[in-house]
């Protein structure tokens, strides 16, 4: 069972894509995982030297660029499993792709290591990390919730939610992932995206005008 109390979140966000990551760590066993390597993984990598952690994985909400963009760094600095769902493989495997149309240049990724799944339970430390298959901002989006933290990667924001005109997205997919997977997590979820503040479902389901104008 997951002890709330040992959970530490560590979040940074740089240019060009301001993009979340997140360093999850377990306070009781400082162990850890990154979620979504992008331009800040310096920076967090920095500060898992500075509290001692040790990252036993490198989990993916989803495969676009400024979501996977510095896994290899990671990985070299921290020979550890990378977790991603099959249905974002593809858009994984064309990271150099996705790079050419920003102007950028990244090789490819590293191989995935472990498939995400419906239901699946990762262990990090005492933490426990439930995924929640939600498509629709690309096809193998996932969200990650551990007590009443939930993070969401691009399928919602603080007052949006992910975009859908990307090869492989559906407005119709997300949403359906948002009212069927994320709302009946409950209100008091608290919402760690991949852009923006943190929010909460139930400030979500109320303000968010995806929302509200949704049956």
């Amino acid at each position: 069972m997951t002890n709330t109390d040992s959970l530490r979140i560590e979040q940074d966000a740089v240019e060009p894509f301001f993009k979340n990551g997140y360093i999850l760590s377990c306070s009781e066993t400082l162990q850890g995982i990154y979620i979504d390597p992008g331009e800040e993984a310096a920076q967090l990598l920095q500060q898992v030297e500075e509290n001692n952690l040790q990252l036993v994985a490198i989990v993916n909400t989803h495969a676009h660029i400024d979501h996977i963009c510095r896994v290899a760094l990671v990985k070299e600095k921290w020979d550890v499993p990378i977790y991603l769902h099959p249905e974002d493989q593809d858009l994984y495997d064309s990271l150099p792709i996705q790079a050419e149309r920003f102007g950028l240049s990244y090789p490819p990724a590293p191989p995935v290591d472990h498939p995400l799944q419906e239901g699946q339970e990762l262990e990090v430390g005492r933490l426990v990390l439930k995924v929640h298959y939600t498509p629709g901002h690309s096809p193998g989006s996932v969200c990650l919730e551990v007590g009443k933290h939930v993070f969401c990667g691009d399928v919602i924001f603080a007052g949006s939610i992910g975009r859908t005109d990307l090869p492989g997205g559906s407005y119709e997919t997300l949403m359906e992932s948002i009212f069927t997977k994320v709302l009946p997590l409950g209100d008091e979820k608290i919402l760690h995206p991949g852009h923006g503040p943190e929010t909460t479902i139930g400030q979500e389901r109320l303000t968010n005008p995806f929302l509200t104008t949704n049956p």
